[in-house]
């Protein structure tokens, strides 16, 4: 349980808003990006290209019990990205996790004339020790076509198949915290609630987000002594299962730039609340 938390938190702390169990489908509504700081570029792979964030995970008394790191980087192939996100356990519970390394990555195209990412394939990899297990999707959208590859531990492989509907996207987690950065799925605005609709699967297809209100940011600044940097206060219901927690409840602090500053997942299953800070962006 605490490896699947740990490796949950990761996912959820990129994006608040945007990130549920994969894959994540988002309707196409269009709006201004939000005011972003002038970086150059003319499009959003551009924007973003060359960005590293790092942050620093912890639970009970221990800050600092892994790292993760998310980078996003231009390919060769015009209009291509990859973003990729790793997560690596320290310390004593690194030993006991057997120094597990979880890597996820996203190759993205620019579509719209720029204005949005769309994921081309997603690789989830998790490697113990000498031991890797990986899942790599594949999306074609001209043949409507998710195909699906797993590796097990012994090197033995899976394929299965399946039919895009008509008009459907699938924006892995990586590609969804970048779209929303950037204001593919609209302005963050203070009191809004948003549902957030997932593929198909066991239980629950969609989510609820909440961005608090100006009140309810400003009493939660005081009772935090929250530094700055801090602009949007939000909260996320999942299904408990799903985050091995009590509620289902995420939150967390977003920058003006809608980069997650701060996240927690509450009162999870043995651990209380596991913490997440970003302690450095480039």
């Amino acid at each position: 349980m605490a490896l699947l938390t740990r490796r949950l938190f990761l996912r959820y702390l990129l994006g608040l808003p945007l990130l549920s169990s994969f894959p994540l489908h988002v309707r196409e509504i269009w709006a201004d990006p939000p005011v972003l700081p002038n970086k150059g570029g003319n499009s959003i792979g551009e924007f973003f290209k060359g960005e590293e964030l790092f942050y620093e995970i912890g639970v009970w008394l221990f800050k600092k019990v892994a790292l993760g790191k998310l980078s996003f980087k231009e390919m060769r192939g015009k209009g291509r990205y990859i973003a990729t996100l790793e997560g690596e356990t320290l310390g004593v519970f690194g030993w006991v996790a057997r120094y597990r390394v979880d890597t996820y990555r996203s190759i993205m195209e620019e579509i719209d004339e720029g204005k949005r990412l769309r994921s081309i394939s997603f690789e989830e990899d998790v490697k113990i020790g000498n031991k890797l297990r990986r899942r790599t999707h594949f999306f074609d959208y001209q043949k409507r076509k998710w195909i699906q590859v797993r590796q097990k531990k012994d090197g033995t492989k899976t394929r299965t198949e399946e039919e895009i509907p008509p008009g459907m996207v699938y924006d892995d987690f990586l590609t969804a915290s970048y779209n929303f950065r950037y204001g593919v799925y609209g302005r963050i605005e203070r009191g809004r609630k948003y549902t957030v609709a997932t593929f198909p699967k066991k239980g629950a297809s969609s989510y609820e987000v909440r961005v608090a209100s100006k009140e309810e940011e400003e009493k939660r600044r005081k009772s935090e002594k929250s530094k700055g940097g801090k602009e949007y206060f939000v909260k996320l219901f999942l299904d408990p299962e799903v985050t091995h927690s009590k509620e289902g409840l995420i939150e967390g602090w977003l920058s003006k730039e809608l980069c997650p500053m701060e996240g927690a997942i509450k009162d999870v299953v043995l651990f209380g609340d596991v913490r997440g800070t970003l302690i450095k962006k480039s």
